[in-house]
């Protein structure tokens, strides 16, 4: 399979996805590919008309079709087609996303799109195996816990990992026998929609998925307060995710999942493998060029070990190569935008101006599109803008600790508490810190998620609120009913 493609030549399903077809609408936001910068296309605005539309496509489907109450095995059934579906169409899927995107066509389809296969399997078997509970109760009564569908479900997914993200929010939901009103980034909407065809193809009942493109200011505000969506899933940014809870607030109440921004510690100890937590760090902030909301972006480690190990970590900077996200043989991804591109030169910038100092990186790359040097960046502390803030882009800063009360000090952020990395060779030590570290996720002598997809997502403090992945995330997609009978 030759995966390189000419990003001039692929056609586009540019519109809503409402019922079952294609909803043509002309772009009224303009598209820059990040890899050469060049305008492609424009992104249809949905208004709250067409969102109440959409909404209203939902309900019908879900009372015609009956699909939260049919035999669940048949729900079970259907997305598992959905998931073979979308390998066999994994190429298109994936030059869709890598055309808007910052993820390269080569991790699209050996990571994203098989694992979002995986993912829709996952939970599609979550739909015959998990349901309502008998409790104990006195000998004249039968208690029990039914659960049942919300209804329709709105989501709103972020343009670091299209599908992925799409995957998360579609799968849990529809298992669950609910229908889903998504609205994807209005910079990555492509391969989202094409996704929703899938479904219809592999027989979901038409006006399960809707997908409404737009921005978060209208179709965003439009999905959250809307009265007949009855929960809300959102994956994004922290101040993004404020908002929605205050425009959930204003308009009624419903419960909702948010798994928002983080600026996860990577805390390393003079006895970990220093060539295997070298590799696992420099991944965490190469990979998608640090924009990931787990990124693990700031390096805390033990003061005899940090010079080797900043070299060790320099040293696989090097050794990236970035490219347009078209061609299969690259591994190091554009930045999202020129926005963006300028903000984390703005904050390695204003760090460098309190006294820090660039070990590497730290610059644009001189190419046509968005791409942004690896950098390590020492001399900081706590108050360093490159501490602070969550800058979603390649850069590491480093910290070192005398102790681990120093350690974990410096970990704890006031904000952030999505994931922490750990690396040593003492499990006493190991299992010590994983209990005080303020984090919803731990990754001990490794950094980044596995194919597990029963261990849930989600963080501390303002990284969000609920679980994405795992069962956690099928049982938030159902509310529940108490039941006491007298015998």
């Amino acid at each position: 399979m030759i995966l390189s493609f000419d990003p001039d030549s692929l056609p586009l399903p540019i519109g809503h996805f409402i019922g079952s077809r294609l909803v043509p609408a002309e772009g009224l936001i303009d598209m820059h590919r990040p890899s050469d910068g060049k305008p492609y296309a424009g992104c249809p605005l949905a208004d709250e008309v067409l969102v109440d539309r959409a909404v209203e496509t939902a309900k019908k489907a879900l009372k015609a079709s009956n699909w939260g109450g049919v035999r669940p095995r048949e729900r079970t059934v259907v997305l598992q087609r959905w998931a073979d579906l979308i390998e066999s169409e994994a190429e298109t899927l994936a030059k869709l996303e890598a055309l808007s995107s910052t993820r390269p066509i080569g991790h699209l389809v050996a990571g994203d799109i098989a694992v979002s296969a995986e993912q829709i399997r996952f939970f599609a078997e979550f739909a015959d195996k998990e349901g309502s509970d008998l409790v104990p109760t006195d000998d004249s009564n039968l208690g029990m816990i039914m659960t049942e569908p919300y209804g329709v479900v709105g989501a709103i997914t972020p343009w670091n990992f299209p599908v992925s993200m799409a995957a998360w929010k579609l799968g849990p939901a529809l298992a669950a026998g609910n229908a889903v009103v998504l609205k994807p980034s209005e910079m990555t909407p492509f391969s989202t929609v094409y996704l929703a065809e899938l479904a219809i193809r592999a027989g979901l009942p038409a006006g399960l998925i809707n997908i409404v493109l737009g921005d978060g200011a209208v179709t965003g505000n439009a999905i959250t307060g809307h009265p007949d969506i009855a929960k809300v899933s959102f994956t994004g940014s922290t101040g993004a995710g404020s908002a929605i809870m205050a425009n959930i607030a204003r308009t009624g109440i419903k419960p909702m999942t948010l798994e928002l921004g983080g600026k996860s510690p990577q805390l390393v100890f003079a006895d970990a493998d220093l060539n295997k937590a070298a590799a696992a760090i420099a991944q965490s902030i190469l990979s998608n060029a640090g924009q990931a909301c787990v990124a693990g972006s700031r390096l805390i480690v033990e003061e005899s070990i940090a010079a080797p190990l900043a070299e060790a970590i320099i040293a696989r900077f090097w050794e990236v190569e970035a490219g347009p996200t078209w061609h299969e043989t690259t591994q190091y991804s554009p930045i999202i935008s020129k926005r963006q591109l300028n903000r984390i030169h703005d904050v390695v910038q204003s760090t460098v101006a309190t006294g820090a100092e660039c070990l590497a990186g730290g610059r644009p790359m001189d190419s046509y599109g968005y791409f942004y040097e690896p950098t390590l960046i020492a001399g900081v502390d706590q108050s360093s803008p490159a501490v602070a803030e969550e800058i979603f882009g390649p850069v590491l800063t480093l910290q070192t600790f005398a102790d681990e009360e120093e350690a974990l000090a410096l970990a704890d952020h006031p904000t952030y508490g999505l994931a922490a990395g750990l690396f040593t060779r003492d499990l006493s030590r190991a299992l010590r810190l994983t209990r005080r570290l303020q984090a919803g996720t731990v990754w001990v002598n490794r950094y980044g998620r596995s194919r597990d997809h029963i261990l849930p997502t989600g963080g501390h403090k303002r990284s969000g609120i609920g679980k994405d992945l795992g069962r956690e995330v099928y049982h938030a997609n159902r509310k529940s009913k108490s039941v006491l009978i007298s015998l």
